[in-house]
């Protein structure tokens, strides 16, 4: 379990094809904490690390993960946001967050308002996938708290400090991101019938 809120910026260092699988080579200031198994977030999409080696550590995506997600896209040099597992004596600072990616979504709108930037999403409607104004979305791993709640997009305000400390600031229109919505509202939209 994560919080969406990302704790550094990877870089990929290189990229292997393996059969249907990627194995994604990241440079990170977290490697020498990490661990071979441990569960990391990658643009919000739950990892396990398969090899670590000096300064850079190994993930592997398969198929189905490349499909559903934006990390099929990434090329050598890109960023990458980067968040370890929740420790369960730590705060949850986000919100409840899996790093299991429900869908993408493109940038439909990027405006910076005199000192911070208002960014607009849109993806494929889907009765199971929805947003409320203030509820919370995990947008490349990052959570985020919705306003201009629509059927199939929605729009987040972004601080400078999330802007500076993420890869949202390579985002731009036409862009993929991944989402994950809001658990509870998923249990509650299944409840309902939707």
């Amino acid at each position: 379990m994560f919080t969406g809120i990302i704790e550094t910026l990877g870089k990929v260092s290189d990229i292997i094809k393996n059969q249907s699988n990627i194995d994604f080579v990241i440079t990170s200031d977290l490697t020498s904490e990490l661990k071979i198994d441990q569960s990391v977030a990658h643009n919000g999409v739950c990892l396990t690390v398969v090899n670590i080696c000096e300064n850079t550590y190994t993930v592997t995506a398969i198929s189905e993960t490349l499909q559903k997600t934006n990390l099929g896209e990434l090329q050598i040099g890109d960023s990458v946001n980067i968040e370890r597992c929740m420790q369960m004596n730590g705060r949850l600072d986000g919100h409840i967050v899996q790093g299991h990616v429900d869908t993408t979504a493109t940038c439909t709108q990027v405006l910076e308002t005199d000192g911070s930037w208002l960014y607009t999403f849109t993806y494929k409607k889907d009765e199971r996938y929805n947003t409320v104004e203030k509820g919370s979305v995990c947008v490349n791993g990052i959570s985020l708290t919705v306003i201009n709640s629509q059927v199939n997009s929605f729009s987040v305000a972004i601080i400078p400090y999330t802007y500076a400390h993420t890869n949202l600031k390579n985002v731009g229109m036409g862009n993929t991101v991944n989402l994950e919505f809001d658990i509870i509202g998923k249990y509650v939209a299944r409840l309902m019938g939707k």
